[in-house]
Formats: C-alpha cells, sequence, structure tokens
C-alpha cells in the first residue's frame, strides 16, 4: 500500500519525543457538531451511524476541520461504541439521548455469549481509514482510535451513558470473574481492530478510556489500567507504509493515576484533562523516564492536553491568554539531561469539543498555540 509523503510530521515527531520547530495542537472531536459543515453532512447522511459507515461521509467530516484551522493531525471519523455494536448488542442514536444498546451484558448468560467480533462487520471502518488517508495527500498524519476494554464495557453493561455507573460498579463488585471476561473479550478485540486499522494507513492509535475515572483507586489498576495494557501489548508497531505508530492513551479523571501509567502502558504519549498541571505531570514523566533507562520501549515520551473545552466560550483575548497558560505550564520542550530522551507537548483540549463552541475561537486557539510555542522555542536559545 503507497500513500503520498507526509508534508507535515511535527504531530509525529512530538508523539517519538522529537524536537520539533512549534507545538502540534489537534482537537477531541474536532471533526463534530460545532462545524456547520459537519451539520449538513450529517443532515444529508441521515443519522450518525448513516454518516460513520458511509465511507465517503467519513472521509468528507474527517477533512472539514482541517480546511478551516492549520492543525497537525487529523482523526477518523467514527465511535468508539463500534466493537460492541459489531458484537450484536444493537446500537442505536436516539435524538437528544446519546448511544443506547438493545441489548445489555448483566449476567452469566449474556457474558457467555460475548466473543471478538468478526472485523468484516468493521470493514466500513477500515475503508474509511484508507479513503481519509488517501485524501489527505500527506498533509497531515491520520489518527484511529478505539474506546478502552473499561469504556466499551461501562457501555455494554449500562446499555447507555450513565450519571452513576450503577449497573457495571454492580457487576464489577459482585461478580468480579464476570467483569474480568467481558474485559478480556473487549480488549482483544480492540487490539485486533486497531491493528487492522493501521494495516488500512492509520499513522497513530489512541486508546480513549474516557470513564477510567469513575473508578475507585484499586479497580482502576485492575479493572481498566491491566486491559489497557492488554490491549497495547498486542499492538503492531509499524504502519502500513512502515513507519513506526505512535500509541496514545487517554483516561479522563485519570491524573490521579499518572505513575501507575506511566509505569504500565507501553504507550508513547499520555492525554491528560484539564485537572492535571502539566509542569507536574511533565516532571513525572521525565523522572519516569529516567528509571526505565533499561526498558526504553515501555515508556511514554509526550503529554498531549490539555486546555478546558469551555476557554473556547471566553472572548478571543481571553482564549489567547489561556492557551499561553497551557503552553507556560508545560515549558519549553527540551532542556533533558545529555544521553536522555526529551519530554514532549501535543497541545489538545482537556476532552471533546463541546457542539456550542464558535469555529472562529478554534481559529483563535491554533493560531495562538502555534504563534506563542514557536515565540517560546526562539526565546530559549
Amino acid at each position: 500500500m503507497t500513500f503520498a509523503v507526509l508534508q507535515n510530521d511535527t504531530f509525529l515527531r512530538a508523539c517519538m519525543g522529537q524536537p520539533t520547530e512549534y507545538t502540534p495542537i489537534w482537537m477531541m472531536r474536532q471533526a463534530g457538531r460545532y462545524l456547520p459543515e459537519y451539520r449538513e453532512t450529517r443532515a444529508r447522511a441521515g443519522s450518525f451511524m448513516g454518516l460513520a459507515t458511509n465511507v465517503d461521509y467519513a472521509t468528507e467530516v474527517t477533512l472539514q476541520p482541517l480546511e478551516r484551522f492549520a492543525l497537525d493531525a487529523a482523526i477518523l471519523f467514527s465511535d468508539i461504541l463500534t466493537i460492541p455494536d459489531a458484537m450484536g448488542l444493537g446500537l442505536s442514536f436516539r435524538p437528544g439521548e446519546g448511544p443506547r444498546f438493545e441489548q445489555v451484558v448483566r449476567d452469566e448468560a449474556a457474558v457467555a455469549q460475548l466473543a471478538v467480533p468478526d472485523m468484516d462487520k468493521l470493514r466500513y471502518v477500515f475503508d474509511a481509514v484508507a479513503s481519509i488517508r488517501r485524501a489527505l495527500a500527506g498533509r497531515v498524519p491520520l489518527i484511529g482510535f478505539a474506546g478502552s476494554p473499561w469504556t466499551l464495557a461501562c457501555y455494554m453493561v449500562e446499555g447507555a451513558s450513565s450519571r452513576d455507573y450503577r449497573h457495571v460498579k454492580t457487576l464489577l463488585y459482585a461478580r468480579p470473574d464476570l467483569m474480568h471476561e467481558v474485559l478480556a473479550v473487549n480488549a482483544d478485540a480492540v487490539a485486533i481492530y486497531l491493528n487492522a486499522q493501521i494495516d488500512a494507513g492509520a499513522q497513530a492509535v489512541m486508546v480513549f478510556d474516557s470513564w477510567g475515572g469513575v473508578l475507585a483507586d484499586g479497580a482502576f489498576q485492575e479493572f481498566s489500567l491491566a486491559y489497557t495494557a492488554r490491549v497495547l501489548g498486542q499492538l503492531k508497531r509499524h504502519g502500513a507504509d512502515g513507519q513506526i505508530v505512535p500509541r496514545i492513551v487517554f483516561t479522563k479523571g485519570g491524573g490521579l493515576w499518572l505513575d501507575a501509567m506511566m509505569q504500565d502502558l507501553a504507550c508513547d504519549v499520555l492525554g491528560v484533562d484539564w485537572t492535571v498541571n502539566l509542569g507536574a505531570a511533565r516532571r513525572i514523566l521525565q523522572d519516569a523516564i529516567a528509571a526505565a533507562a533499561g526498558a526504553p520501549e515501555l515508556q511514554a515520551t509526550a503529554l498531549q492536553g490539555n486546555i478546558d473545552p469551555n476557554v473556547l466560550f471566553a472572548p478571543p483575548a481571553q482564549v489567547r491568554e489561556q492557551a499561553r497558560r497551557v503552553l507556560d505550564a508545560f515549558g519549553v520542550p527540551g532542556g533533558a539531561p545529555a544521553g536522555t530522551r526529551q519530554v514532549t507537548h501535543i497541545f489538545n483540549l482537556g476532552h471533546g469539543i463541546s457542539q456550542f463552541t464558535t469555529p472562529e475561537q478554534v481559529t483563535e486557539l491554533v493560531d495562538e498555540v502555534h504563534t506563542y510555542s514557536r515565540q517560546q522555542r526562539s526565546a530559549s536559545h
């Protein structure tokens, strides 16, 4: 499989702890409802799944934000719930309600029915990856993604989004054996799914542990972290073009467990939400890198994040000021002792962009990140 030569590799270099001329930026949910052109395409598609399962539509909406903003990466337009849908749980999106499954997984019989799905049922995702990669024509790298085993389990057991996670936590505490069975199937499915995206042309892959932060200490390590690690341990290291594929993990609400994630996850980038101080996280990561000098493959080298998405509702001057605060909190990349890897930074939101954001504010953010991070580097030399 041959693709166009990559013209902007800033994001990929930052993922691997290499120097960059500025701090790269992309945004979680950057292809979405805040863009009027996205809403028009979704209306043509007729439904969210009609959009996500159509290769042409998925390609179109993935590229839409790149036409407006000088972003440094594209991310596949899809949904984290494609895997349980392919397992036969019956995914639907109802207006005003979000995702919902016809069948839930709450007892031995339901768990016994679970299996890694036939990836042919997800062919539309892999075809979209290849289509998007061709359409990008080397402009920026393409990120593939999946939900974490724990996050998928939350939806599979609850049947929909949840406020209290009552059903999934009941299963976890009452029948941990069943929960481990669910998570093992999910982990192996996620790994196969991400590897198929890599084969189709994804240049980086990201695991969204969106609900890891709802777990108690101890439970997080056993039921979320361990299974994310199981996914990462099975991932292909090189992509369709022979290049290294960086691995990103984002755990919303996971700031308390940064140490554990840095020690146990074979990823290249750790995403953090807006509750984490980037300077402190950088120091923890730099210490972890020094301690893991003998096992560099088991060590993140970059942090991703972490501006509060609600900053984008403020006036332009405040958006720019808050962007500078995030960049200042991380500091200028580099400065590690000679012979050790540098901790690098990828600018992102602390979670997904709100549908109520105006595109104009995103323009302000992207411009300030690029402009100010260049100034930081020039001032440090």
